[in-house]
């Protein structure tokens, strides 16, 4: 039967509001204030993650009593592989049982799933890829240093390099749209690993060395233009330490040198990865993200590009990334030094902060804290944990705690009412202002528990003259932020207690020296505590 002209348009724009809902329903990064956050199935999710060793992935009975330890050890989340290699191990031929199995054992113990796509590039080169690719020079080329030798690095100059990528990473999002649109295992994907040249500044094939004369592309002359006032500071000075030119190539427009061979292969590089993301998008729009190694910054000997992959998401080339890869969701950074630092690096402009990869030491434990209160962190993943069962251990026990207090801090990120600090030998004292109040924190010293040697914490206003604080080892005095006429704080009630099912549950009422004799709070050393105080004020 034929319908009506009208009918068909109601009809049409029901399927298109259906088709709509259904794509706002799968996980997806929405603005929270001035957060940005992973929603999934409707609510604000937080990532309490663990990065597997990179070859884990590839045994389902390797892996899967791995994920038990994760589940039984308070993750909420695991990072796997999945190698080109092993979905088309001929041209052509897919093979997803492993993913399949994978997805199978993560529901089972519980745990969402983020993809790691190691596809062209996993740190620098390009061993992953299959061996039809690897031995086929010809048909994918790679790049080459001054000698004119062949590297293990596929070139980002090569379209066949890149559409053979693009159509592997699409039949993967394919399957998993497949066999997990409705059960949202998975939540996110890492599209390629530390993507960047190693051992040069830049690709210096035939190819390369052409596009690397022509003039910079109209897309980003335009986006510096657009975005002058915005650009990051050290890339905004390069630009314009040469001139602030519009128009030349890549040496004319950013000088000569291995900083402008950088900047060059970010491009490249950020063109390549938007072309795979993008036909990954196409068949499941899934948040994605690109992650990055790390130089090694000392102020007395820079790391050069080509001792780190040269070409990366660097902190001084993100804005050549967001404007050459725009269908990119995230920029990551892969965090083994500088933590502090490297969050605040990673959370501006816009640009969300997630942790794929952390340092796995005793201080991360407390770090993380931090991250969530202070830089509205989506999540945290430390690498390869499966191997150290003492660090899992201790981890455990913070994310313990971030799992009882998360719906209250995604409710407040991306507000002034939430604040983090980690406190060391070396910075024993801080002040933080949260809400109303500026809390002063320090080391807390007691003859009847230990001192931790990271202090952390995580600090909420809940409402009027009340916070939730949660961590170990710190004192806290409140400081008025408009004393007005009654500037001395005390401390009304605290409790410390836990959440259940997203519930306080009060345990002790604290008082005496737990509370400094009614002059702020003391968040023991030797476990994590979650405390919630009233405030009052006088004169």
């Amino acid at each position: 039967m034929k319908l009506p002209g009208a009918c068909r348009c109601i009809l049409s724009a029901a399927l298109a509001l259906i088709s709509s809902s259904a794509t706002a329903e799968i996980p997806h990064l929405a603005k929270h204030g001035t957060a940005t956050q992973l929603v999934v199935e409707g609510k604000p999710f937080l990532i309490l993650g663990g990065e597997l060793h990179n070859s884990s992935s590839s045994s389902l009975d390797y892996v899967t009593p791995i994920l038990y330890r994760f589940s039984v050890g308070h993750l909420n989340t695991a990072l796997a592989a999945v190698s080109w290699e092993t979905i088309e191990p001929e041209e052509g031929k897919f093979d997803f049982s492993l993913v399949d199995g994978l997805v199978q054992a993560a529901r089972h113990n519980h745990l969402r799933l983020i993809l790691l796509w190691f596809g062209s590039w996993k740190n620098g080169v390009s061993t992953y890829p299959p061996a039809w690719v690897k031995t086929d020079l010809q048909k994918f080329p790679r790049a080459q240093d001054k000698d004119g030798r062949n590297l293990e690095i596929l070139s980002p100059f090569s379209e066949t390099n890149r559409e053979a990528d693009a159509r592997a990473f699409a039949a993967l999002m394919r399957h998993v749209r497949e066999v997990d649109g409705d059960a949202q295992t998975v939540l996110m994907v890492q599209v390629e690993n530390e993507v960047g040249v190693l051992g040069d500044s830049r690709d210096r094939s035939a190819a390369a060395n052409e596009a690397f004369l022509r003039p910079v592309p109209n897309e980003l002359v335009e986006y510096l233009q657009e975005h002058k006032d915005l650009l990051v500071p050290e890339f905004r000075k390069k630009w314009e330490d040469a001139g602030s030119r519009t128009s030349g190539n890549w040496e004319d427009l950013f000088g000569a040198g291995d900083e402008t061979d950088e900047m060059f292969m970010a491009w490249s590089y950020a063109r390549y990865v938007n072309r795979v993301t993008a036909a990954g998008k196409a068949e499941y729009p899934l948040p994605m993200f690109v992650n990055t190694w790390l130089a090694e910054w000392r102020e007395t000997a820079p790391s050069k590009p080509g001792l780190y992959p040269s070409g990366g998401p660097m902190p001084h080339m993100q804005d050549i990334w967001r404007a050459g890869a725009p269908q990119i969701d995230i920029l990551s950074p892969d965090i083994y030094s500088f933590f502090e630092e490297r969050c605040a690096l990673y959370h501006r402009s816009g640009n969300p902060l997630f942790i794929p990869e952390l340092v796995r030491e005793t201080r991360t434990c407390s770090a993380i804290f931090l991250a969530l209160g202070q830089h509205d962190a989506i999540g945290f993943a430390p690498f390869g944990m499966e191997s150290l069962p003492a660090f899992s251990e201790e981890l455990g026990k913070s994310y313990e705690v971030l799992a009882q207090i998360a719906p209250t801090v995604l409710e407040n990120q991306g507000k002034d009412a939430i604040g983090g600090a980690l406190l060391d030998k070396d910075h024993p004292k801080q002040a933080l202002r949260v809400g109303d109040y500026t809390l002063e924190l320090g080391i807390a010293r007691h003859y009847s528990f230990p001192t931790p040697e990271y202090p952390a914490g995580i600090f909420i206003q809940v409402g009027p003259d009340e916070y939730l604080v949660a961590g170990r080892g710190l004192t806290i005095s409140f400081v008025p932020n408009h004393p007005g006429e009654n500037p001395v704080v005390g401390i009304a009630t605290a409790e410390d207690g836990v959440f259940v099912d997203g519930r306080w549950r009060p345990g002790r009422r604290l008082n005496g020296d737990e509370i400094l004799s009614g002059k702020g709070l003391r968040l023991r050393g030797d476990y994590y505590m979650i405390q919630r105080v009233k405030l009052y004020r006088y004169h």
